[in-house]
């Protein structure tokens, strides 16, 4: 039976990181290089990347001269990230919906990890936390899906074999919620998993941000910092603080 969180399941799966395992780090690496220029953070900032995953955007943030903490819920990807830590890099497991325990002087929620939850109450939960485990000043940094990209391009069926595991598809739009079921044989049994993102468009973000006291410095529209077109941008990017 699946959990009512789906993301506490799937993301400590090893078949997560295998679905994914194609993921563009040259990407990741060209937005943290391009958005760290643009805000012209200092060296000595702290970073948190929150939630981290196994740490790919942390690690690098970090080999450009940050300190930068990385928190997840998932403790699987956490424990990989760890092999990754020295004095200025540090993992740990956090559920984002709890406080956080220091301040930052940024704050990057990438990779649209953000929208998991049904009531609006939790998503204005998170941004608080956020809000207030910024220092005077910090920047706060997120990268989300376009989701009217999304729905004009919906790819409703698709097969993928990765590592000889073939992966089901679908994809469909409901109760305003992007959701993606997976489904696969491995290890000698059928498996089934569930991604579920809140349909949040440019307005409704905007609203949640504004809500919690956030002022919204920029809008990007993908990692090279181009304006965001509703039409035609991969992301949306929106820089506070």
């Amino acid at each position: 039976m699946e959990t009512k969180e789906w993301f506490t399941d799937w993301f400590n799966t090893p078949y997560y990181h295998i679905l994914y395992k194609d993921r563009n780090d040259a990407d990741a690496q060209l937005f943290m290089k391009n958005i760290t220029t643009f805000l012209a953070l200092p060296k000595d900032t702290h970073i948190l990347d929150l939630p981290c995953g196994k740490g790919r955007h942390s690690v690098y943030l970090n080999s450009l001269g940050y300190t930068v903490t990385g928190y997840d819920l998932a403790s699987q990807s956490i424990a990989e990230a760890k092999v990754f830590e020295n004095d200025t890099l540090n993992f740990k497991v956090h559920d984002m919906r709890k406080s956080l325990h220091n301040s930052y002087g940024a704050i990057f929620n990438l990779f649209t990890s953000f929208g998991y939850f049904k009531e609006d109450e939790e998503d204005l939960l998170i941004l608080k936390n956020i809000k207030k485990g910024l220092n005077k000043g910090g920047y706060f940094v997120f990268d989300f899906l376009n989701v009217d990209l999304i729905k004009r391009n919906l790819v409703a069926t698709e097969t993928k074999t990765i590592d000889g595991i073939t992966f089901e598809i679908t994809r469909k739009i409901e109760d305003n919620f992007i959701i993606k079921t997976i489904k696969f044989f491995a290890d000698n049994e059928y498996k089934k998993y569930t991604e579920s993102v809140k349909y949040l468009d440019e307005t409704k973000l905007k609203s949640y941000f504004s809500k919690v006291g956030f002022t919204i410095e920029n809008t990007f529209g993908d990692y090279h910092l181009n304006s965001f077109e509703n039409k035609t941008s991969n992301r949306l990017i929106l820089i506070a603080k």
